[in-house]
């Protein structure tokens, strides 16, 4: 896990019935967000898909990515992805601010061009937060078994 920080073990008890390259791919995403923004809140939720939120406090508005954990599949979510340059045209969707990538491999995130998505993704948040310095690390399990 990136910089020490483990999964819930509630979280884990849902992510443990995936299949074991899905979760392996989703660890791997989870440690590159964590380690583009290291004082993330992460939120963990049971929506449609298993979900992590990440987010630079507690409130919504400052959310800047979600990593949905689909059946077969897992999509890396930019909160306000319609507003980032895209040049290589690798955000999907038609809603008015999110837009996703598809995450199949370490390839799909692992280059240059998804990592300047998400360094203005996150951004993004900062600018207009209300937040003036950065917290820690910070998990919110809304999960109950």
């Amino acid at each position: 896990m990136s910089l020490g920080q483990e999964l819930h073990t509630d979280f884990l008890y849902y992510l443990k019935h995936k299949n074991q390259d899905l979760i392996d791919l989703y660890l791997q995403l989870r440690d590159y967000i964590l380690e583009a923004y290291p004082n993330a809140t992460e939120l963990l939720y049971p929506t449609h898909a298993l979900t992590s939120v990440y987010s630079l406090s507690e409130k919504l508005g400052d959310i800047f990515c979600v990593i949905p954990i689909y059946t077969n599949h897992l999509n890396l979510g930019l909160n306000k992805g319609t507003l980032l340059s895209d040049p290589k045209y690798l955000l999907k969707g038609t809603g008015k601010l999110i837009r996703h990538t598809p995450i199949t491999s370490t390839k799909s995130f692992d280059n240059d061009a998804l990592k300047g998505l998400v360094k203005e993704a996150i951004i993004l948040p900062q600018n207009e937060s209300k937040h003036s310095k950065p917290i820690d690390f910070k998990m919110i399990l809304k999960i109950k078994r």
